[in-house]
């Protein structure tokens, strides 16, 4: 009967989702989505901004989510938490990178990436353990690699390019 037990709990275990999958996120245009719907692919997940000196990785971002769209996800996620680098409204940030990048990869609406209003994806992302580093984001730009599964799997500042063999060898 044990073994039974144990069998039982191993099974739902693993096939429960990863934790990733249960955040409740929004859309730039304000629908609900989950990355859930994108599990069978890696996903990058980078906080991004139009005010910023890495803002030309948007057209990085868009160039890798084309390449490579039978393997990874881009997913940008606007924020503001740097030097008010992202003032505008959601509707603002989708013109913008659609007028000046040509982004056609999901963008959730604008959210807190660090402090007391962080969003809870980006508290676990900071926090659970990967083979680069934990803690604090410290500035826009930086990309979270998620497997097919959601478990994260590498973790790169802002000065990595998305092009960068360093990325794109891991996908």
């Amino acid at each position: 009967m044990k073994l039974l037990t144990l069998i039982c709990a191993l099974m739902f275990i693993t096939s429960a989702p990863a934790p990733l999958y249960r955040f409740k996120l929004k859309t730039i245009d304000g629908n609900d989505f989950s990355l859930s719907k994108y599990k069978g692919k890696k996903l990058l997940i980078v906080n991004t901004a139009s005010k910023c000196g890495f803002t030309p990785q948007y057209a990085e971002l868009q160039k890798l989510a084309d390449r490579y769209k039978d393997k990874v996800v881009v997913v940008g996620f606007p924020a503001n938490n740097f030097g008010d680098q992202e003032p505008g409204t959601n509707a603002d940030v989708k013109e913008f990178c659609k007028k000046n990048f040509g982004v056609t990869f999901p963008l959730s609406s604008k959210v807190s990436v660090k402090g007391d209003d962080i969003v809870p994806i980006f508290a676990y992302l900071t926090k659970e353990p990967n083979p680069d580093f934990t803690g604090e984001i410290k500035w826009n730009f930086e990309k979270f690699l998620i497997d097919e599964n959601g478990k994260l799997i590498h973790r790169y500042r802002s000065t990595t390019k998305p092009l960068s063999d360093e990325i794109t060898k891991a996908l």
